[in-house]
């Protein structure tokens, strides 16, 4: 027998470490050997879909006395843990590690002579993390909390039943939480070239060389930059004039500008048209305004959107309304077309993020069970989206303000002015803050940094707490740190509110 060379060794034990950690995963989120449990009489809640809104549901009624069940058709955790925010920052933190590499003389550091992606070892990273967090989700510590565990498919067969695989349970309350899918784009030619999405991107075992991404949501840029930054010859396909267009013009501009300093070649105002496969290659035509041109890539990978799990369930049996895009249909209280079902999570909210999927689950919990009254537009909710730089927003947008005829003022700091971002080497951005004007209570804010998914979360705070942006002039920020834009900021609408009179008076003052 040939004698195994020290590549193909590196590559068997990587690929058997890779499969040992898919196991463990397994383990806790589809145990191979579970046995669904013999139903309860009647369950207080019912929970559909083990993802992070059926998740916090379940655990969170167990916690309160309540008989529950959760059931789940594939495995527990759902889309975050498995083919989302786990794996996807996983792989951006290792891909942020390169690009850093790759600028080390920009640190005083000497550059490595090579710098050699090892894909499998990036891989093999991700699902040891992955299986890692997932014994958080662990059917055995769901069972241990007091939830009754059920997998397969969950069938209405009435206003307060469902059947489990032949098994009957019946409810006082349920709660529908079963996520959301990409949204494939109807592109002619792409499912017979095959493509990638967040389902199975993280399957991969070798970097493809030419990428194409469609889409420049937060999942295309975010998947853009990192397989770029491990090497891939990246393009992105936008059809609008810019990245994520729901940001600020200026947020999104930062970001299309350092994609393509990373080497990411930005096509906005760009629709792939079609797709067909020559020598084992994609060749995709995209279209801008008159102009086409075709791209010939290893690889495609679509972001343009989910679409809500409605399907399946026998909704109607259950009385419950729902549209195939917007998702379960619920009212403020997340309470659906029938009064004992609620539903929480991206099958039925705007906003689709782990975050919001676990507060709305606390709300539907709360109501369902104890007859409460809490409201999900009570919510203040932060979002980020981590590119580097990262682009967080909480509150609302200066546009969303003036169609409601609210008066803004805006307080920027540049994070160029930022000494902590100047000494980390990471100026690109601002912390732009928008008050209503005359008074200093926070409407919204964004950030554009390193970190601005962790800086949000200071204004976030401050907008619960119905603390004025000249209250944050008066909390002492650590120094040197990256927050101090959010200290500036709040210094310099301390600094508006100084009346003439005041000013007058102070001047007086000081002169005697």
């Amino acid at each position: 027998m040939t004698e195994l060379t020290t590549q193909m060794r590196d590559d068997l034990n990587a690929t058997s470490q890779r499969e040992a950690f898919e196991r463990h995963r397994a383990q806790n989120v589809r145990p191979p050997e579970w046995r669904n449990p013999q139903p309860a009489d009647r369950y207080h809640l019912v929970v559909i879909g083990g993802g992070p809104a059926g998740l916090v549901a379940a655990t969170a009624a167990a916690a309160l006395g309540a008989k529950v069940a959760l059931v789940e058709r594939e495995a527990l955790g759902g889309s975050c843990l498995n083919i989302g925010c786990v794996p996807s920052k996983s792989l951006i933190r290792t891909a942020r590690l390169y690009a850093e590499m790759r600028t080390a003389g920009h640190y005083g550091a000497t550059r490595p002579d090579e710098i050699g992606v090892d894909f499998r070892a990036v891989m093999e990273r991700m699902c040891r993390i992955r299986a890692r967090i997932s014994r958080g989700d662990s059917a055995q510590r769901l069972r241990a909390a007091g939830v009754d565990v059920f997998f397969g498919e969950a069938l209405f067969t009435g206003t307060d039943a469902l059947n489990v695989r032949g098994a009957q349970l019946r409810f006082r309350k349920a709660m529908i939480a079963t996520g959301a899918r990409p949204d494939t784009p109807a592109i002619p030619g792409l499912a017979e070239a095959g493509y990638l999405t967040n389902e199975n991107v993280f399957d991969l075992n070798e970097l493809p060389r030419r990428l194409l991404v469609i889409g420049g949501g937060p999942l295309g840029c975010e998947l853009a930059q990192a397989f770029c930054r491990f090497g891939a010859q990246t393009t992105i396909a936008q059809g609008l004039p810019l990245f994520l267009p729901k940001e600020e013009r200026d947020a999104a501009q930062l970001l299309s500008d350092a994609l393509a300093r990373d080497g990411i070649a930005v096509q906005l105002n760009t629709a792939a048209v079609s797709v067909r496969v020559e020598n084992g290659q994609k060749v995709v035509e995209l279209v801008s305004d008159d102009y086409r041109r075709t791209l010939t890539v290893d690889a495609i990978l679509t972001g343009t959107g989910r679409i809500p799990n409605v399907e399946g369930m026998n909704l109607e049996a259950a009385e419950v309304d729902y549209d195939a895009t917007a998702g379960v249909k619920t009212d403020d209280f997340l309470r659906t077309s029938n009064p004992r079902i609620y539903a929480a999570g991206d099958v039925c909210l705007e906003h689709q993020y782990t975050h919001t999927a676990d507060a709305s689950a606390r709300i539907a919990v709360h109501n369902a069970l104890f007859r409460g009254r809490t409201r999900l537009s009570a919510l203040t909710i932060p979002w980020c989206t981590y590119t580097d730089p990262e682009i967080a927003h909480v509150g609302l947008y200066v546009r969303e303000a003036r169609e409601r005829n609210i008066p803004v003022k805006t307080f920027t700091v540049p994070m160029h002015d930022v000494d902590r971002a100047i000494t980390d080497g990471e100026e690109v951005g601002f912390v732009k803050i928008h008050v209503r004007e005359r008074t200093d209570r926070i409407l919204g804010a964004t950030i554009v940094a390193r970190h601005a998914g962790e800086m949000i979360n200071e204004i976030t705070l401050a907008m619960v707490a119905g603390m004025g942006l000249r209250m944050l002039a008066r909390v002492i920020h650590a120094y040197p740190t990256q927050a101090q834009a959010i200290s500036e900021a709040a210094n310099a609408c301390h600094r508006t509110h100084l009346t003439s009179t005041m000013r007058s008076k102070i001047r007086r003052w000081l002169a005697w």
